[in-house]
């Protein structure tokens, strides 16, 4: 049921990857990553349990050459689509968009000087690609700063106009925006003021909120007073723990406002890359349709091979991943039973109905005898015949650093090009 003492505002709808933010399109659920980005399948498999949590859309950092080279490999390979994270250097902004990055964040207080904002904003208009501006209090311009004599809901704002003009002088609009702060009315005024002068979608959050349950509380406060107003398109909650407790309570306050619908059985499904042995999508909305049917609240994955689905879906309750024209079943991880290709969907339904029943230690305990030697036999053959990168991922990497390298860029983490010193907050 949608809430209507307060109809959401309406804005205009950009698309991040597959998903669509703004306009009449569900409120989307954002979470980041805490890991570096240059270990692509630990990255990997928090996003997947983002995912199973309920993010829509997941953040990574690209804060220096080996993250952007991180970044080449995960995207193909993730369920979401992908932000990349910039902080102060412009060549990471264009790593990132080699890499294949769904959209950009920028932070007006990091990359200031207006010449490499319209550049990036250029590359991402004649790549379709959207880019949020994530004004901050905590990393707000100085001039700005001191003008309206602190992070104040005025200087947020004018923070994202300038920026917003900047790229207006290119042509360049396919564009959110946050105004966070770390003090609830703050950030509360700063998105109403906001709201009024643009129909950009707006991407909701309190930064720094620090751990739960404090942090959840504060957050809600924000969040949930801005969406029952109207205001809002996809949030985010910024809290000192595992980033699944994010995606968590995020999906939770939607649930709770009306503005997303309970979930029944949770599927999550790899973006069938390179190495896809089967029709993902087919067998997806296969496997959706049969659990539905029969309200299993379980969050089950289908993965297109056996390469790395296991592994990158481990988080989830159940599984199957192809190879080899069978299919393998997996419980959080581990392969319980090898089946024929044509038996995939028929399998996971029987395992899934019982596992509600039985549970996860008796399934588990239950598993074919032989199952995971089958299956890391059907692994080494596909690695075998299609190489280690059927995704052609180090092609983008070896793009990336000539890029870099024509600019100068030794790949360093980064530091702040000018003016402060220390990490910006994380937004």
């Amino acid at each position: 049921m949608a809430v209507d003492r307060y109809p959401r505002k309406k804005t205009r709808q950009i698309m991040v990857g597959t998903v669509p933010v703004g306009g009449d399109a569900p409120v989307t659920v954002q979470s980041m990553t805490t890991t570096k980005t240059a270990d692509v399948e630990g990255t990997l498999a928090q996003i997947y349990a983002l995912k199973a949590a309920g993010a829509d859309i997941v953040r990574c950092t690209c804060n220096e050459r080996e993250a952007a080279e991180g970044l080449a490999r995960i995207v193909p390979r993730s369920p979401v689509p992908i932000v990349a994270d910039i902080h102060f250097h412009v060549e990471m902004a264009l790593a990132a968009i080699e890499a294949g990055v769904h959209c950009l964040r920028l932070n007006p207080g990091n990359l200031r000087k207006p010449e490499e904002i319209k550049l990036v904003a250029r590359e991402c208009k004649d790549r379709d690609i959207p880019v949020r501006i994530g004004v901050n209090g905590g990393s707000l311009d100085k001039r700005l700063y001191d003008k309206y004599g602190g992070a104040t809901p005025e200087a947020l704002v004018e923070s994202a106009q300038i920026e917003l003009g900047l790229f207006a002088e290119v042509g360049f609009d396919n564009v959110k925006i946050s105004v966070k702060a770390s003090r609830v009315p703050v950030m509360v005024e700063a998105y109403r003021q906001l709201s009024e002068v643009v129909d950009h979608p707006l991407h909701l959050g309190l930064t720094e909120a620090g751990p739960p349950p404090a942090g959840t509380i504060k957050g809600t406060a924000g969040i949930g007073t801005l969406l029952m107003e109207g205001i809002g398109d996809t949030i985010r909650y910024s809290l000192t723990t595992d980033p699944v407790e994010e995606a968590k309570a995020g999906r939770t306050l939607l649930e709770a406002l009306g503005l997303r619908e309970r979930r029944n059985v949770d599927l999550i499904a790899c973006p069938s890359c390179g190495r896809a042995e089967i029709d993902v999508y087919r067998v997806a909305q296969e496997a959706q349709v049969a659990l539905e049917s029969r309200s299993i609240p379980l969050q089950v994955a289908v993965m297109g091979c056996v390469v790395n689905g296991p592994g990158e879906a481990r988080s989830a309750d159940l599984g199957i991943a192809a190879g080899k024209h069978r299919g393998h079943l997996f419980i959080r991880g581990e392969i319980v039973r090898v089946v024929p290709e044509q038996d995939m969907v028929a399998a996971l339904v029987e395992e899934a109905e019982k596992l509600v029943k039985e549970g996860f230690e008796a399934r588990l305990a239950a598993a074919d005898k032989g199952a995971a030697r089958e299956a890391e036999a059907d692994r080494a053959a596909l690695l075998d015949a299609q190489g280690s990168d059927a995704n052609r991922s180090e092609a983008l990497v070896e793009l990336i650093n000539r890029r870099l390298d024509a600019r100068g860029t030794a790949g360093e983490a980064q530091g702040p090009a000018t003016g402060r010193g220390g990490p910006a907050p994380a937004g």
